[in-house]
């Protein structure tokens, strides 16, 4: 591995004099789909930057959580302050703001977007533009940032510049001799991004001297701090012992510290338009603020908020619970400080005869499910079980009141519903020309509406299919991928609910319903779901002296069944030759005897049993 950079002298850590005007400060993004190697690049701007020591250095420098390292994928956005001495010898401030490219933390790509001016749209120079890419593409543009293409991963043997250039004029409409060719692997072309940035993306705009307007954009929680906000300053300037008001959450705190994060936080005696930085205010309780608010002086208010702001709209729902109801006090602690950094979770309390107390959580999809599921594991030490994740169906009843449910437990009864409708996606899917029958028949069997192609390129075309977004929570990615070998990306929007033929479907074990396993589905996937269940949970639970039956039942009509064989002794084997009639006494009574254990006894369904099932759906 080399570097076509050299590190320069590591100058101490500081910002550039306060008489900089703002020309010299550049906001900026990194943006691409998933597994493109923004977080790689942003390691090697951070190096040529002398941000960081070579000893302090380590890969995905800007990932903070051990799990975002782990899995190779960015979840929280993040921000540094590099300086940088360009060719025409002038100091730059760069404001670095990482986003995640996966589909589910969307929300957080956009309140990035809002905090900059321009942004660095990042293509794999072996797979070319992808579903996100584009979709990121469209994103930027809503927010009018300037564009600077950059190919990377050139190092790789399948790597096609020339290709991928075409790509960026025909899908994207960015202009292809602009892209910079690098590999942040092995530091190729990082010199030419960074005088890129300083060249081609805009400095900031804003009056110092107007009132303070400065947008929340993410915020972590420092157990000795509370919680530090991340936050650009759009116009105005922000001093310590300033009186700050939240205008969307409409309260009030006094700025203790502020300044610049560079991995370490440097305070500053001022914050002003343009700028990016910290702010420590005394903010304790995840209640009391809301990411995307906009920050104001009280005693000089701005006449109204920045535009745009939109809370996370969560559209995964799943209850949570302790595998221990000895844990339910610190699993209420570890949501609550989740949540802090995390502004897209939501959860309310809820209850099951089965499992005991929990919370019904929301999610912006199964990937970020998965990643809070095991952040409670890991940071928390806390052992869980997790219910099937459902979607939000609207009812209409027939007394003309509308209904919201999420949870199985809450649904009405079916003689009460006059209609329902379920969330549907525009979903968008890039491929290789070679697939797009699996694809089309892929779609068509989850519930597909309508299709449409688009051909981008030679050999490349774009599937849009509206179909339902429960029918995307189990299965489909994972399909997707092996049906086009990996080359297929995905990515939707939801876009309204429609009419849907949606039942409840109850598990009974031994002709009793248990409320944690009940789910909401399409009638016409009831079935085939509600085989699966009864099977998993067969192989799951222990076998007892009696036979028991599980079943999957659409109120009273059963729609699926398995058998659990009991253990059978052998009350004959004390009997040696005599009358046929002594060995048929015996079997009777032993018949009568498992015939009255079935009526009174009561299966006792293990915590293992619970989450072999969900976890198996997942699959």
């Amino acid at each position: 591995m080399h570097y076509d950079y050299q590190l320069r002298p590591t100058p101490p850590p500081t910002i550039p004099s306060e008489a900089q005007s703002m020309k010299r400060i550049r906001n900026f993004c990194i943006i691409a789909h998933i597994d493109h190697g923004k977080s790689t690049l942003a390691d090697r701007l951070i190096q040529a930057c002398g941000g960081v020591t070579q000893r302090e250095f380590h890969d995905q420098m800007l990932d903070s959580m051990d799990i975002e390292r782990e899995r190779g994928i960015t979840i929280k956005s993040n921000t540094v302050t590099l300086n940088y001495t360009a060719k025409d010898g002038h100091d730059y401030q760069l404001n670095l703001i990482d986003t995640p490219g996966h589909v589910d933390f969307s929300h957080e790509v956009r309140r990035s977007l809002m905090a900059c001016e321009g942004a660095l749209m990042v293509v794999d120079a072996s797979q070319g533009v992808e579903a996100q890419t584009v979709a990121n593409l469209y994103l930027a543009l809503e927010y009018d940032l300037e564009l600077l293409p950059v190919i990377n991963k050139i190092d790789l043997p399948a790597a096609d510049v020339e290709r991928v250039r075409e790509e960026i004029d025909a899908d994207l409409g960015l202009d292809p001799f602009a892209a910079i060719p690098v590999s942040a692997k092995t530091g190729v072309g990082i010199e030419d991004v960074l005088q890129g940035i300083v060249e081609h993306l805009p400095p900031p705009k804003g009056d110092p001297d107007a009132p303070l307007k400065a947008l929340v954009f993410d915020a972590h929680f420092d157990k000795y701090r509370g919680v530090i906000l991340q936050c650009r300053v759009m116009e105005g300037t922000l001093k310590p012992r300033d009186t700050i008001h939240f205008m969307h959450a409409g309260r009030d705190y006094k700025v203790d510290e502020l300044g610049y994060n560079q991995f370490k936080l440097v305070p500053k005696e001022k914050l002003s338009a343009g700028e990016v930085g910290y702010i420590v205010a005394g903010v304790k309780s995840v209640q009391d603020i809301e990411i995307g608010d906009t920050i104001t002086l009280l005693d000089r208010p701005a006449a109204e908020p920045i535009p745009g702001y939109q809370p996370a709209k969560q559209v995964v729902f799943s209850s949570v619970y302790p595998m221990s109801t000895d844990e339910y006090p610190d699993l209420t602690k570890a949501l609550e400080k989740l949540s802090i950094n995390d502004a897209a979770l939501t959860f309310e309390k809820d209850s099951s005869a089965a499992l005991g107390f929990g919370f019904r959580c929301g999610f912006l999809g199964l990937l970020h499910l998965d990643v809070i599921q095991e952040r409670l594991q890991r940071e928390f030490d806390l052992g869980l079980v997790i219910s099937a994740p459902s979607v939000k169906y609207r009812l209409q009843l027939n007394d003309g009141s509308t209904l919201e449910v999420d949870n199985p437990s809450y649904w009405p009864d079916p003689t009460n519903i006059q209609s329902s409708t379920e969330p549907y996606i525009k979903a968008s899917i890039l491929i290789p020309e070679e697939y797009v029958g699996p694809v089309m028949e892929l779609c068509r069997e989850h519930r597909s509406e309508s299709q449409t192609m688009n051909y981008l390129s030679a050999g490349r075309l774009e599937v849009v299919s509206e179909m339902p977004l429960g029918e995307v929570l189990f299965d489909f990615y994972g399909k997707l991928k092996m049906i086009t070998r990996g080359y297929g990306s995905f990515d939707y929007e939801p876009i309204e609910y429609r009419p849907t033929d949606v039942v409840k479907v109850d598990i009974l074990v031994n002709k009793e319903p248990i409320d944690a396993l009940s789910y909401l589905v399409h009638r016409d996937k009831a079935r085939t779901r509600a085989l699966h269940y009864c099977e998993q949970l067969a192989e799951a639970i222990p076998r007892h002296q009696f036979k028991i039956p599980i079943q999957g039942a659409i109120g009273g009509t059963i729609i699926a069944r398995a058998t659990i064989q009991p253990y059978r002794k052998d009350v004959t084997a004390k009997l040696y030759g005599g009358d046929v009639s002594r060995k048929k006494k015996l079997l009777e009574k032993q018949k009568k005897g498992k015939a009255k254990m079935k009526q009174f006894g009561s299966v006792n369904i293990p915590q293992k049993a619970f989450v072999s099932v969900l976890r198996a759906d997942k699959d």
